[in-house]
């Protein structure tokens, strides 16, 4: 037996999320019923990321224990899989791992970019978030400063009675203005908690619009409180960019 691992870059927009659900389609299981198929046999896939209906992914890492390993080639699976997947789901590679690996609880960390623009988009509508009012961008910035360090992200998260720990530990949170009028924001750390993303941007663009102080900012992540939280920025505008391992050689 082997584990196989595939990266996956997805257009989330048609998706009710990665996680399959009742009466939705998933990322994850539309990854399934095409694995079922050319091996045969029913195969479940773990994800590194249970990414939000409407969010993307560069880089969406899953994995699944094979006990036929060798009825594909190696260097077939990626087409195989790419040609009876819809074009808005894409295997960017794959491999064996020889020892078992669960792609959501051996990584190490996960890296998020969420872009925004004040001013509106055509072409890149559908990824973008945008935010029609002046924002001070050095404001910006400085608010994703707080959220660096070790923190227990309750305000700062969607409820879901499944998570009893919301302690996340923020290694990078960062803007840069990509294009003029164009802001990219950059978050790792070794876990996420529901919406969390969503509502740290929410709550930096309050920030940046003069809704809220930056001193606040700090006391509503150290109060736990959801009732201090913004309103979750649109799930379009954020995309899964990375997977981090312990063992580098995995799709770093």
């Amino acid at each position: 037996m082997k584990t196989l691992i595939l990266k996956i870059e997805y257009d989330g927009f048609a998706y009710s999320g990665w996680q399959k659900q009742l009466n939705s389609n998933s990322i994850q299981e539309e990854i399934e019923k095409v694995l079922s198929t050319i091996y045969q046999t029913e195969i479940k896939i773990i994800g590194a990321g249970r990414t939000d209906a409407g969010v993307h992914a560069n880089g969406q890492i899953a994995t699944t224990d094979l006990e036929n390993p060798d009825k594909i080639p190696l260097e077939k699976i990626t087409k195989a899989l790419n040609s009876y997947l819809p074009k808005d789901i894409r295997i960017l590679g794959s491999a064996f791992y020889e020892t078992h690996l669960n792609a959501r609880f051996d990584a190490i960390a996960r890296e998020y970019i969420y872009h925004i623009s004040t001013k509106e988009q055509a072409i890149k509508r559908n990824y973008i978030n945008y935010i029609k009012f002046p924002i001070d961008f050095e404001i910006l910035k400085k608010s994703a400063d707080i959220f660096i360090g070790n923190y227990d992200f309750t305000t700062f998260s969607k409820l879901n009675l499944d998570t009893k720990n919301y302690t996340c530990n923020v290694e990078i949170s960062q803007w840069q203005e990509i294009e003029p009028m164009i802001y990219r924001y950059r978050i790792k750390a070794n876990r996420f908690v529901y919406g969390m993303v969503r509502s740290l941007v929410g709550t930096m663009v309050d920030a940046a619009r003069g809704k809220i102080e930056l001193d606040n900012i700090k006391n509503c992540l150290l109060q736990k409180d959801r009732s201090l939280n913004s309103p979750l920025a649109a799930a379009k505008g954020l995309i899964l960019e990375n997977i981090y391992f312990a063992d580098e050689t995995i799709f770093i």
